[in-house]
């Protein structure tokens, strides 16, 4: 089976609220079997809008996995922080080849 990526780009409106969000977050990606490769830190952003100030790419070990994580319980009362108004988010699963 291939591995997958969740791949987020988020521009955070509220820090404190989102905070809250992200605090959560790794356990519940470790417990669906993920593993986080980058989150926030430095970037270029080489092509596009500059929309959005904050990346993420999480590995898992399938696409289901990675979906299963994102439709969790415990990730959607995580979520419910920055889809108060804390943050905008794009976030796309991507099966590797």
């Amino acid at each position: 089976m291939p591995a997958a990526y969740w791949i987020a780009r988020s521009r955070i409106n509220d820090p404190v609220e989102y905070k809250k969000y992200a605090d959560l977050v790794p356990a519940i990606i470790a417990a669906h079997g993920g593993k986080i490769l980058g989150r926030g830190g430095r970037y270029q952003i080489m092509e596009g809008p500059k929309d959005f100030q904050r990346f993420v790419v999480i590995e898992f070990p399938t696409l289901e996995a990675g979906v299963a994580c994102f439709e969790s319980p415990e990730y959607q009362k995580a979520a419910a922080y920055r889809r108060s108004g804390a943050g905008v988010v794009e976030t796309v699963m991507l099966e590797a080849l």
